[in-house]
């Protein structure tokens, strides 16, 4: 199957918020998660160390609701365990993500 065009025409809006698991993960350099959101509005995506310093934000802004793919490049990072966390409304979702080089 062969879609053109905004896949969130074609799929929808999604019923609720979700944060799909990062693939792949175990990752090096770069790893790639899936966000749901069921509400325009202001999403926040950062990435902490396990200290809970922010090492990068992904998204920090207003983004439509519909299926979002966001990319983690780390290879300027060491390896060793870090957080994703989402922000968007009133929704959190937090993942583990595993560096490794």
């Amino acid at each position: 199957v062969l879609v053109v065009g905004n896949l969130n025409s074609y799929y929808g809006t999604p019923d609720e918020f979700a944060l799909s698991s990062a693939y792949p993960n175990p990752f090096n350099p770069s790893t790639s998660l899936d966000l749901s959101l069921n509400n325009d509005g202001h999403v926040s995506v950062k990435i902490y160390n396990v200290l809970g310093q922010l090492t990068a934000t992904l998204a920090n802004g207003n983004m439509n609701a519909g299926y979002h793919t966001l990319t983690w490049d780390a290879s300027n990072m060491a390896s060793g365990m870090y957080f994703v966390r989402v922000e968007s409304g009133t929704n959190v979702a937090v993942q583990k993500l595993m560096l490794m080089k």
